[in-house]
């Protein structure tokens, strides 16, 4: 009968081990969970600090000081909210990494806040709630502070349930209410929010209609034609130059328009310039790019994917110029009301710019991911070629509105040119001629035979390319934001209007 070996193991030890090395890894999983948050509330309290270095010694020094704190608090649930739509599209499309993407739009964030964002604020922080008509700077102040932290309450909540709803409708709604606790309807500019209401109606269908029709000429005159990448050198710079042009006109009017007067036609005559420089300069380069490419569309991607990071690039620019103010006019109407009364008129200072500008790339970084992967990836499928629709379409549509002055949701326009592009390539698939008798020579078909033009293949006819869940509960969250704000506001305001006045 055989000896039986001795057992080596101490299966005591050995699970003894293994317990210590479960609890370390709950404890490294819990340190990394509270990492974010660790972060966000050290740069609140940085911010109270940086505020109190500029009005310490001024009137309502303290209050100022816990605005800022509050519009920081704003800032980084715009940036975990709203900021994703900028890069969302290009890192679905996969030209650009998760942290590539994310980097980039946090230094562009801050370059749009403190270049551009003085417009939009004012708008916010004077021309919704009419402080003529609270002529006490008390009321005024608790009634912002409340519009501020209301916003950010219902941002942070969506955010945490993954919803990409509209800061811009948060910071608009939650004025309103907090003006009407304070002084009834009579306090609200109902001329001024039915125009921002009216844009916010409008610029999610010019969002989608926008990107339709680029990636209609996209497909037409590139993609479905028999040799793809002479097509591709011909129209990519036209695509690329009309982008360039676009941004270098709005550049001039906000940007310089900073440090001295740019006229519109100027600011327009300067984006023609630049869109027929670069459209020019970009001829040799993308023919340099197209050369050795196979002929099909897995080659044109890559003649997209640096416009796409470009368009990434300037569209987190506007966006910092046009959405910082959702953070910051509040603020500049609390510094107002305390340092000049209440019916003075809001300046935006430079270091209230950078506090909204550093907030929201800060939340962009810690909390974005979760909301970049749902309007990137989760609601239709997008390469480079539709990516670039989408961030052209929804840079169009930003700058438009920052010309003016007016408020429009990013998050409106971005997702409804996604939506926009799924919803064509659904009736693109079914009606396009070109489509159908291109994929008919590429099979080996006589495009003249009588087969009928409808789909051959029943699954393409009952297939969706827009996810139908998402459209639905992403149009119900836009619905009931402005009204949810609103009331959560006009509830706080009252709270702070009995404990502070």
């Amino acid at each position: 009968m055989p000896q039986r070996r001795p057992r080596l193991a101490k299966p005591t030890l050995d699970k003894d081990l293994e317990k210590l090395s479960s609890v370390e890894e709950a404890t490294r999983q819990t340190s990394r969970s509270l990492a974010a948050p660790g972060t966000a509330l050290l740069f609140i309290i940085l911010v109270a600090i940086f505020a109190a270095s500029y009005v310490t010694g001024q009137p309502g020094a303290v209050v100022v000081i816990a605005a800022a704190a509050l519009a920081a608090y704003m800032a980084m649930n715009i940036g975990a909210n709203d900021v994703t739509n900028n890069i969302g599209a290009a890192v679905g499309a996969r030209a650009m990494s998760m942290a590539f993407g994310l980097g980039l739009a946090a230094v562009f964030e801050v370059a749009g806040a403190v270049l551009a964002g003085r417009g939009v604020a004012s708008t916010i922080a004077n021309g919704i709630v009419q402080s003529a008509v609270i002529d006490d700077p008390n009321v005024m102040i608790w009634a912002m502070m409340a519009a501020l932290l209301s916003a950010a309450l219902l941002i942070n909540v969506a955010t945490w349930l993954g919803a990409p709803i509209s800061t811009t409708h948060s910071i608009v709604g939650s004025v309103t209410g907090a003006g009407i606790a304070a002084a009834g309807l009579s306090a609200v500019n109902w001329s001024m929010l039915a125009g921002i209401t009216a844009s916010w109606v409008v610029s999610p269908i010019l969002g989608a209609v926008i990107a339709a029709a680029f990636l209609f000429l996209i497909k037409e005159t590139i993609i479905y034609r028999e040799d793809k990448i002479a097509a591709a050198r011909r129209w990519v710079p036209i695509l690329i130059g009309a982008m360039a042009g676009a941004f270098a006109g709005y550049l001039a009017l906000l940007g310089l328009g900073q440090l001295v007067s740019v006229s519109a036609p100027v600011a327009t005559l300067i984006a023609v310039t630049c869109g027929l420089i670069s459209w020019r300069l970009l001829i040799p380069l993308i023919a340099h790019q197209a050369e050795g490419l196979e002929n099909r569309n897995q080659s044109l991607r890559k003649l997209f994917r640096l416009p796409l990071v470009f368009a990434a690039a300037l569209l987190s620019f506007a966006h910092g110029a046009n959405d910082v103010s959702n953070a910051i006019g509040p603020l500049a109407a609390i510094v107002a009301a305390a340092q000049r009364g209440a019916g003075a008129g809001a300046n935006v200072p430079l270091w209230e710019l950078v506090v909204g500008g550093v907030g929201i790339s800060l939340g962009l970084l810690l909390y974005g991911p979760k909301l970049v992967t749902l309007v990137g990836a989760e609601i239709t499928k997008l390469n480079p070629m539709r990516a670039f629709c989408v961030s052209l379409s929804t840079a169009m549509t930003v700058l438009v509105a920052s010309w003016i002055g007016m408020p429009v949701s990013s998050t409106h326009i971005a997702v409804g040119a996604v939506f926009g592009v799924g919803f064509f390539r659904e009736w693109y698939t079914r009606h396009s001629r070109r489509r159908y008798e291109y994929i008919r020579v590429r099979a080996g078909k006589d495009i003249d035979a009588p087969e009928p033009f409808e789909r051959n293949d029943e699954e393409v006819t009952r297939r969706y390319l827009v996810r139908r869940s998402h459209f639905l509960s992403i149009i119900a969250a836009w619905m009931i934001t402005l009204p949810a704000a609103a009331a959560l506001a006009a509830l706080l305001a009252s709270a702070m209007f009995a404990l502070f006045l």
